[in-house]
């Protein structure tokens, strides 16, 4: 059985020799939820229709050609991809702070140097995962792939590829 993936639809809106750039609509699920108005989730979104995001997309030797602008695409990413992720975004600076500021209070009996302590191991933590975006942007591992090209017919057919 092959590793779980999460796919999302988006539309092409540009592209390069070896990469298409897709726009997807983060959706909302507010409307099926029972408070409805009652929470602040539901206020922010009624401010907007959704949030926008541009995502480059590697074609993998594919040619840009067969995807044309403004047609919509199905792009997929590993799970593990994404769960690596969010832990090195969200972990990695809480844990670089509570380390940093463990090791000043230890050493230094000061609330307001562990306080900054904190504050420089948040900021280290910050770099660390900026590093990490660095040198991983260009890793196979952690690029979303086009799974699937929706052609505008009558019958919406989709064509899938060959993900490698």
């Amino acid at each position: 059985m092959g590793a779980a993936v999460i796919c999302e639809r988006g539309r092409v809106v540009a592209a390069d020799d070896n990469a298409l750039w897709v726009e997807t609509i983060q959706q909302s699920s507010c409307s099926s939820c029972a408070a409805k108005k009652g929470c602040g989730q539901g206020l922010m979104n009624s401010l907007h229709d959704g949030r926008r995001n541009q995502i480059r997309v590697a074609l993998d030797g594919q040619s840009a050609g067969d995807y044309p602008i403004g047609s919509d695409v199905d792009i997929a990413i590993p799970e593990s991809a994404l769960l690596g992720g969010a832990f090195v975004v969200y972990l990695l600076p809480l844990l670089s702070m509570l380390g940093i500021m463990a090791l000043v209070a230890q050493r230094y009996e000061s609330d307001g140097l562990a306080a900054l302590g904190a504050v420089l191991g948040f900021l280290l933590g910050l770099m660390a995962v900026r590093l990490h975006a660095w040198t991983s942007r260009n890793n196979p591992r952690f690029q979303p792939r086009v799974i699937g090209l929706h052609k505008a017919v009558a019958s919406d057919v989709m064509t899938f590829v060959d993900p490698r």
